[in-house]
Parts: C-alpha cells; sequence; structure tokens
C-alpha cells in the first residue's frame, strides 16, 4: 500500500534527489525590502508613537510637534522612493501602518488626553469614531490605489484631518499659555472641550465620505512653474510667521471644508460629484459615488 502523500511513481527519494541537482542559482533569490524609503517611514512611525507618550505625560506642546514631524517624514518616504526607483507593495502596506499610527490613533489619543475625557463617554466615543474612521479611510485608500484619479482624495486624508485636531490644540494652547481647563476669551473650557468633540467627529466621518479633496499631485517638482508662484510661496511663508498657530488652523479648518465646497460646485455643474472610478476589481460600485 502506497504512502497517501506520494504517488506509486513518486517516491520521497525522488524529491531528494531533485532538490539535490538543483542549483543554488536556480534556487530564487532571497527577497528583502529597501532600506531609504522604509528607514524614513520608520521615522514617521517613531514621530507618531512619540505623540502618544507625550500626550499620555500631559505635554502637549511636544505632542503636537510629534504630529507635524510625521507629516514631514511621511511626505518624504514616497518621494525618495520614486526618485530612487525602490517602491514596493512592502513599503506601500508599512506606509499604511505608520499613517495608522501617527494619524489615527495618535491624534485621537492626543484630543481625548487634552481635553475628550472631561466629556465622558462622549469623549472616548468621539476618539473612537476619529480612529475607526481613519482605518477605513487608509484600507479604502489602498484599495483605490489604481482606480482613483491621483488629482483627488476620495474624503479627507488621514494627515490633514490630524492637523485640524492638533492646530487646534496648539491654538488654544498658544492663548492660554500652555494651562488646559482655562478660559480662552469668550470661550470657557466646557465650550472647547465640545468644540474639540465636533472637530474630532467631522474629522473622522469626512475621512470615509467620497468628498473630493485636491490631492496637489499633479504639482511636480519636475516641472517648470511661472515666477509668481515663487512669490506666493515666500508671502504664505510670511503669513504663517504672523501667528503660525492661527493661521495653520486657518488653513486646516478652509481645506477641511473645501471638499464639500468642490462637492457642491460639482453637483452645480451637473458633473459627477464623485472623482473616483469603478473598481474591476470589487463588487459592482455603480450607483455608489453619485
Amino acid at each position: 500500500m502506497s504512502h497517501p502523500r506520494f504517488s506509486e511513481d513518486s517516491r520521497p527519494s525522488d524529491f531528494a534527489e531533485d532538490d539535490e541537482a538543483s542549483s543554488p542559482a536556480q534556487r530564487s533569490p532571497r527577497k528583502g525590502i529597501y532600506m531609504l524609503p522604509n528607514l524614513f517611514t520608520l521615522a514617521a512611525l517613531f514621530c507618531g508613537f512619540y505623540a502618544i507618550v507625550m500626550a499620555i505625560n500631559q505635554y502637549f506642546g511636544l505632542a503636537t510637534l510629534g504630529i507635524y514631524a510625521a507629516m514631514v517624514f511621511d511626505s518624504l518616504d514616497g518621494r525618495v522612493a520614486r526618485l530612487t526607483n525602490t517602491q514596493s507593495a512592502f513599503g506601500e502596506q508599512m506606509d499604511s501602518l505608520a499613517d495608522m499610527v501617527s494619524f489615527g490613533a495618535a491624534p485621537a489619543l492626543i484630543a481625548y488626553e487634552w481635553s475628550l475625557k472631561g466629556l465622558g463617554r462622549w469623549g472616548w466615543i468621539a476618539a473612537f469614531i476619529y480612529c475607526a474612521c481613519a482605518a477605513l479611510r487608509l484600507a479604502r485608500f489602498n484599495v483605490n490605489t489604481t482606480v482613483s484619479d491621483k488629482r483627488w482624495f476620495q474624503g479627507l486624508p488621514s494627515p490633514p484631518a490630524a492637523g485640524l485636531l492638533v492646530n487646534f490644540i496648539w491654538l488654544i494652547d498658544s492663548v492660554s499659555g500652555g494651562i488646559s481647563g482655562q478660559p480662552v476669551g469668550i470661550l470657557s473650557w466646557p465650550q472647547i472641550e465640545w468644540i474639540m468633540l465636533a472637530l474630532t467627529v467631522y474629522a473622522g466621518l469626512t475621512m470615509v465620505t467620497n468628498t473630493p479633496f485636491y490631492s496637489f499631485k499633479d504639482m511636480s517638482d519636475r516641472k517648470s512653474v511661472p515666477f509668481t508662484a515663487i512669490v506666493l510661496i515666500v508671502i504664505l511663508i510670511a503669513v504663517i510667521s504672523i501667528h503660525p498657530p492661527r493661521v495653520l488652523f486657518t488653513v486646516s479648518v478652509v481645506y477641511a471644508l473645501s471638499g464639500y465646497a468642490i462637492y457642491a460646485w460639482r453637483k452645480a455643474k451637473g458633473l459627477p460629484a464623485s472623482v473616483i472610478s469603478v473598481s474591476t476589481d470589487e463588487p459592482d460600485e455603480r450607483g455608489l459615488h453619485q
């Protein structure tokens, strides 16, 4: 009776002989990962983790800086990968996981530790909504990588969503002198807590909408730009330096609302409200993005 794993014409010794006959050159090469772009991704991940630790220890200014640093490294890893021709599927997945920590879990925890925990269960529910929506948004982005219009994001990207929260924290801390729990201007601290809750829920839900947000990806650093563009950049830097927390929070709010303005404009012009193509690898999505 033959062994159940082998047929009558194939014996274990046959397989052993094949293994011995195969040369090292015929064996599949050992797979590795590209070091340089993944170092930037790991740096972004570290900054997100650093922001979490600082928030737990009530150093919200440092936590905010950690998120800003994560944004810088996150913007560099993909650019470095393209410039060095070291893109890989591993790098894409690593980038998404780092984004989930830096722009999903970290901002939610910072917002909760800063003010949301004073609202009890409503506070942690709002933080969870943001965190869960960030995960859903990143997963959907990975699925739609090959089918979406590169000029637009489907929903608010996670870095600007995180920026909306941390810029508000930075603005309030800059006005109050970094003392939490104190009224700021005409706003009492309970009012600030509810504003933080509204921003957190808004940012979270906007990440998972089909609202188009401009991606700026059609502006390549390899293309020439008019001289006036450089002048505008200089003016922008000068305006930001007037009062960085106030200006950056204003920019965050404008960008977070811009998607709905674009959505309304496209509707008014009779254009498709969604800029996302229909996937050929997923179940039929026609009618879902109208």
